[in-house]
């Protein structure tokens, strides 16, 4: 019963058009649901790229202007009041974590800034404050690193799928004809083509990325070195 109604519905298929749609709407289930899987993956593929193309503009660019100002030879304790205190960015916040850090030892009583362990503090709050940051930064892009190398052996899973259930419907059939034949083969290679158009975006776009991340990582790093060598030097002034 079952081959005669997979027979039936392939002798629709051979009939029927070669569309997009047509070739979703006439594969079996399970590759349906593959399809629908793959699609929703390739959406939220393109949302990522999206956010994060559009944040590591914005963060590179607040960054560049919070440099100039930093650069600008200005009073740190008025940037730290209208940059630091609330950050907004990464690179305000390294500096405000830093500098935050800096203040407050400053203040205890009798503290040796040279000696008292303030540098440390300083670093470890660069540190804790860069890896933070990054963390953030870095959400959603392993969904790219998972789905790149995944998505073509779902594809192809579909794509095996819909062949067995085609060749089962041929011999039921009892029919090799090429028009009998390349409707169901070409349903079953739809879902393989829709693997890799997923794949493709998802391993580029994870590689651009994460290099784009990497930078911008440099970049708060070598920010808040420089930071902690100017405080070092304004402790060793002040004792």
């Amino acid at each position: 019963m079952d081959r005669a109604v997979d027979a039936a519905n392939l002798g629709v298929a051979a009939a029927g058009d070669l569309s997009v749609w047509g070739l979703f709407m006439n594969a079996s289930l399970m590759v349906k649901l593959v399809m629908l899987g793959l699609v929703f993956c390739s959406v939220m593929v393109w949302a990522i790229i999206f956010d994060k193309i559009v944040t590591l503009r914005r963060i590179n660019k607040q960054a560049s202007a919070f440099e100039d100002r930093f650069w600008s030879g200005g009073s740190l304790d008025d940037l730290y009041e209208s940059d630091g205190a609330k950050p907004v960015h990464p690179l305000a916040a390294v500096f405000g974590a830093a500098m935050g850090e800096w203040r407050r030892s400053a203040r205890i009583p009798g503290v040796d800034l040279v000696r008292g362990g303030v540098k440390e503090r300083v670093d470890r709050a660069i540190g804790i404050t860069v890896t933070r940051e990054m963390d953030r930064l870095r959400r959603w892009v392993v969904f790219l690193a998972t789905v790149g190398p995944v998505a073509p052996f779902v594809g192809l899973f579909g794509t095996v799928w819909g062949i067995m259930h085609s060749f089962s419907a041929i011999a039921a059939m009892h029919n090799t004809n090429l028009s009998v034949v390349a409707p169901g083969i070409s349903e079953a290679l739809f879902a393989t083509a829709i693997g890799l158009m997923t794949a493709v975006p998802s391993y580029v776009a994870y590689n651009v990325i994460s290099n784009s991340l990497d930078l911008f990582q440099d970049r708060l790093e070598g920010f808040g070195t420089e930071f902690a060598a100017i405080l070092s030097r304004q402790s060793e002034e002040r004792a």
